[in-house]
């Protein structure tokens, strides 16, 4: 059935009025490999660029030795010895360059002068940059795209008599201060790369560069008069990694493309996009939240496309300061790589997030070998600080080197398999995700004087930093947490698949874990002897809330009043120590409670203060309002995602087969119209809604597999209307009951207040 979609606009896009300064606050591209910032003033504009698998992976000899294991961590931490710890598992960190993620360069037009006035504008319904600049009484537009399915990227210049110079400029990797200076190991040149190689035939030119590994890459560029004012690029990013002939071929890739010329490749280009988007889309009557929500699944299409790899920190747009990226650019699995792989599915989105789970599975050799030689454990285990090999960076190795990080990388099989309820994944790749993990888990949890499971150590991200006391007493609420969803999710997957035996371990497992601390006034602690007395950023004591949703909050009067009292002395401790995500991550717990007003306020602090004009997640409240303390602006993008989760919380619950619509929506909101299309809800479901002036107008559910799914009835009546193709139904259902609807594959369900079919187109 055709019925209303809501296609990204010009305003949900950006534009700027002035020349961009930062690479920071530039115009962002993406392909889901390759990565374009388009940022500066005409002298020159530039366009920094990104691949996501160029990575120097030259380990850090120490974690190479014996002593880099768990057990040798074990008995440096019981004998207090911070110095050893620091020196054995944290200071290789920032001790060598690398392993790191890297640059790939920039292309750079120079007009020869600054412009005398810039306008930039990102269209992201086709995922198009285009920047009008003004010299005196001539103008020139440069549009620029990353193709969707080519991989090559594409520039156009109209108004080219406009005179310009196209420059291939490779990254800093040598010291230009002439080694009159000791060069810091933040800086690119600290990795001893050669000068990359300049070089031009008839069909394209390009710089050649090599690094201190077996990888080598290039950037090439092809070019054509396209008309009497026109100047058409064409460009790729290529490596070794593309096979033995990968230079050969990507020339011969540019110099046709650039004769097929701008226009034929941007029909298919954009036919990507337009089926990106039209998988899901929503209409709030909040411009801000809206923009956001469409900026953020752009940012997602760029970053993350299932062939490549998935997102580290900064995605597809390596940082451009002539430094080694923030955190190196890295794979961190304390928060960030969980948090950017949140939203996803409701949004359904699921080919572009298959990414992350595809990574993780094609790891599992190497989260075997780690599992084995640092944990001396069956099973898996990944390093929470990783390369894209999955190999361990080191770091604080209490959060590093964390045992139970690696089940959180499990729920992102665990989701995958809930919302499409797709059984042969299930059986095929998360049931045998999660019990892999839990085998090197039950090799380390060991019953205490109590009986209860526990582990030799346990810490929660990130408290007390990387100091003695962030060892606390075993299990923290964190480790605890992660733990009871690991066993209750498998016992849950292995009565799903009827594995009797495995199901009965799982329980028995679970029935040996202590409860969640909590104290006398039901707050989450930290620990069974600590609270949490000061505001801290990683809301890692509160795991239960989210995102693993241990707690529930309509079915138990003790969890509501945990969630309830745990949130409150959230808002008592305050805000300073917190950071972009912490808001995006309070945001969600707060529509988890029901509270729209609190979600969207904290979402707004979020998109308002401690991002960028470009909408990038800076970390830290870098305008200094005052909002945190921290007023640093490193780049991540997690922040940017789990604030879209948040909102989409704000818009549906779905939990099992049962669905609630509008659960936590501001009461503006409410007294004007929301609506949101497909976004998936579990099982295989697709769910769309609207509500306006305060009451429900529909609720719509498509089947993609047969099932029983339940609706709760808010639609303030008793008389509905159920409509399934061309039958229609009456049905009295009172306010607040759950109403069940059989579906099969392919069908679509609309229920209505009786004598209202409204739908929107």
């Amino acid at each position: 059935m055709d019925y209303w979609h809501k296609l990204p606009s010009e305003g949900h896009g950006l534009v700027l009025n002035k020349a961009i300064s930062r690479w920071d606050e530039a115009l962002p591209l993406g392909n889901g490999l390759n990565g374009c910032l388009v940022w500066g003033n005409g002298n020159p504009l530039r366009f920094s660029l990104d691949r996501g698998d160029l990575w120097d992976l030259r380990p850090a000899p120490e974690t190479l030795e014996p002593e880099f294991s768990y057990k040798h961590l074990i008995e440096l931490v019981r004998e207090g010895k911070q110095e050893e710890i620091r020196q054995r598992f944290d200071d290789i960190y920032s001790k060598y360059p690398y392993p790191t993620k890297l640059p790939a360069g920039r292309l750079e037009i120079d007009f020869g002068r600054e412009a005398d006035s810039i306008k930039s504008r990102l269209d992201i319904r086709t995922g198009c940059a285009h920047i009008n600049l003004r010299f005196e009484d001539r103008e020139v537009e440069v549009a620029c795209y990353l193709h969707a399915a080519n991989g090559l990227g594409y520039v156009k210049i109209s108004g080219a008599s406009v005179p310009h110079v196209l420059k291939l400029v490779p990254p800093d990797f040598l010291d230009t201060a002439g080694g009159n200076r000791p060069v810091s190991s933040s800086e690119l040149a600290s990795l001893g790369y050669a000068a990359a190689i300049h070089d031009e035939d008839r069909e394209a030119r390009w710089f050649y560069q090599r690094t201190k590994t077996s990888l080598e890459y290039a950037v090439q560029v092809a070019e054509r008069q396209a008309g009497t004012d026109i100047r058409e690029y064409t460009f790729s990013i290529a490596s070794s990694l593309d096979g033995d002939e990968w230079f050969a071929e990507a020339k011969k890739k540019v110099h046709a493309a650039v004769q097929a010329g701008w226009d034929r490749a941007f029909g298919g280009h954009a036919a990507w996009w337009e089926s990106y988007w039209s998988k899901s889309s929503i209409s709030l009557p909040d411009e801000e939240a809206e923009k956001n929500w469409y900026l953020t699944n752009y940012f997602f299409a760029s970053c993350s496309r299932k062939g490549a790899p998935p997102m580290p920190l900064q995605g597809v747009w390596t940082a451009d300061e002539g430094k080694l990226p923030p955190w190196k650019g890295d794979y961190h699995h304390d928060l960030n790589t969980q948090l950017s792989y949140w939203h996803y599915a409701k949004a359904n989105h699921l080919s572009e997030g298959e990414s992350f789970i595809d990574f993780l599975w094609n790891l599992r050799p190497q989260a075997k070998a780690f599992a084995q030689s640092f944990f001396d454990a069956p099973g898996i285990n990944l390093p929470s600080v990783m390369t894209l090999d999955g190999r361990a960076m080191g770091g604080w190795p209490m959060y590093s080197l964390s045992i139970t990080n690696q089940i959180w990388l499990c729920q992102a099989f665990d989701h995958y398999w809930l919302h499409t309820g797709d059984s042969e994944f299930l059986r095929e790749k998360a049931y045998v995700y999660l019990q892999e993990t839990a085998e090197c888990l039950l090799r380390w949890l060991k019953p205490g004087d109590d009986g209860k499971l526990r582990l030799p150590v346990s810490s929660s991200p990130e408290i007390h930093d990387n100091s003695l006391k962030a060892w606390l007493t075993p299990n923290s609420n964190y480790d605890l947490s992660l733990l009871i969803y690991l066993f209750r999710r498998l016992k849950a997957m292995a009565d799903t698949l009827q594995y009797e035996n495995d199901s009965r371990l799982w329980e028995e497992t679970l029935h040996k874990l202590p409860e969640l601390a909590v104290n006398e006034h039901n707050i989450l602690m930290i620990s069974p002897d600590e609270d949490l007395t000061s505001s801290h950023r990683h809301h890692s004591h509160a795991m239960a809330i989210y995102p693993l949703q241990l707690l529930n909050r309509c079915a138990s009067e003790q969890d509501r009043l945990i969630m309830d009292a745990t949130i409150s002395n959230m808002e008592v401790l305050g805000k300073g120590q917190w950071v972009g995500y912490s808001f995006a991550w309070a945001a969600a717990m707060y529509a988890k409670q029901g509270n729209g007003e609190a979600a969207l306020y904290h979402l707004q602090q979020l998109w308002r203060y401690l991002c960028s004009s470009n909408g990038f997640h800076l970390n830290g409240d870098y305008k200094q309002v005052g909002v945190c303390m921290f007023h640093y602006r490193p780049f991540t993008l997690e922040g940017n995602f789990a604030g879209a989760c948040a909102l989409q919380e704000m818009l549906l619950h779905a939990s099992g087969h049962t669905v609630r619509v509008f659960p936590a929506i501001p009461q503006n909101w409410m007294d004007s119209s929301v609506e949101f299309r497909d976004f998936r809800g579990e099982k295989g479901v697709l769910v769309s809604a609207k509500i306006s002036h305060g009451k429900l107008d529909y609720i719509r559910l498509y089947a993609e597999r047969d099932g029983e799914f339940t609706v709760l009835n808010e639609f303030q009546c008793s008389r509905l209307r159920m409509q399934m193709g061309s039958d229609t139904r009456e049905l009295v259902y009172r306010d607040g009951d759950t109403i069940t609807v059989s579906l099969r594959m392919g069908d679509t369900c609309t229920i209505t207040p009786s004598g209202n079919l409204r739908l929107s187109g």
